[in-house]
């Protein structure tokens, strides 16, 4: 599958030591593995010229309280909190200045936050989405994406999962509805 560094980058979902180091507060091994391979996602686009966005799930400790519905906490239990170990990108991510991190407070990286801007400013069109959880911020981001009219690529072996058939449903669920799919080793930079 072939992209053009130029209008292309790669969104990294939430690798964070919550999601992706053993003493993280939701920490999934498959999450932890998919580490080295979105860092080989991110160094072939670096070394190609493609942009890099990183995303950080970040709660303040009150963020939920009052909600009517709306409750990570009360699903996950308290996670990523703001200013936590938790909260901060895997220390084996290469996360340069010219990168753009986006934090975030819900599943969707684009809910009230720049990330649509940042992309619009730099004539982005094409988003090769990994990271983790398939099925719940990768997907969310990704359908967000394809919505606002990015062209939205899972890269399926570089997805972080708690369970093998969430991430078979994120795949499935992408490649029906509003993405496309692709590998690591399919990804060609014109």
């Amino acid at each position: 599958m072939k992209f053009d560094p130029d209008s292309t980058a790669v969104v990294v979902v939430d690798v964070q030591n919550g999601f992706c180091h053993p003493d993280g507060s939701l920490y999934s091994p498959a999450s932890e593995e998919a580490v080295a391979d979105v860092t080989e996602v991110v160094s072939a686009a670096r070394d190609a010229g493609a942009s890099v966005v990183y995303t950080r799930d970040v709660h303040p400790p009150e963020q939920f309280e009052g909600n009517h519905y709306y409750d990570e906490f009360d699903r996950w239990g308290e996670h990523v909190l703001e200013d936590s170990w938790d909260a901060e990108l895997h220390a084996d991510l290469d996360v340069r200045e010219e990168d753009h991190v986006v934090e975030k407070h819900t599943y969707d990286a684009f809910y009230r936050t720049g990330l649509e801007g940042h992309l619009d400013t730099h004539k982005i069109d094409d988003l090769l989405v990994c990271g983790t959880l398939a099925n719940v911020c990768v997907l969310h981001t990704a359908g967000s994406a394809g919505l606002r009219d990015y062209r939205p690529v899972l890269v399926e072996d570089a997805l972080g999962y708690i369970e093998e058939d969430h991430k078979e449903y994120a795949i499935a669920h992408s490649d029906f509805l509003f993405g496309e799919l692709t590998t690591k080793d399919e990804i060609e930079f014109e």
